[in-house]
């Protein structure tokens, strides 16, 4: 099995920063793809950020503002989040895919992280 850990939200003024970690841990052989996704209260779970080990990509929403980063040593993803909006306000998940040493496929979320954008 693989666990995601989550850690960095909270509340923060608008125009604030926050840098989300997820931490992998368990049974990985490989990690291909790891994405942070966030879903606000009456929303659905959108994807804010994907990386792979060859590119990464972003929401529009949050395009210039929000930078998403690996530490492949540590299996850990980050989520650099610069000049937060009230609209940023969500429960932010954390998704990892890869392949376990049993060379069997993963895919695992994070409890979720809040992070609240209001003055």
């Amino acid at each position: 099995q693989v666990q995601l850990v989550e850690s960095g939200g909270g509340l923060v003024q608008p125009g604030g920063s926050l840098r989300l970690s997820c931490a992998a841990s368990g049974s990985i052989f490989s990690i291909n793809a790891m994405g942070w996704y966030r879903q606000a209260p009456g929303k659905e779970r959108e994807l804010v950020a994907h990386i792979t080990s060859g590119s990464t990509n972003y929401a529009d929403s949050v395009k210039g503002r929000f930078t998403i980063s690996r530490d492949n040593a540590k299996n850990t993803v980050y989520l650099q989040m610069n000049s937060l909006k009230p609209e940023d306000t969500a429960l932010y998940y954390c998704h990892i895919q890869g392949t376990t040493r049993g060379l069997q496929p993963f895919d695992s979320w994070g409890q979720g992280t809040q992070v609240t954008v209001s003055s």
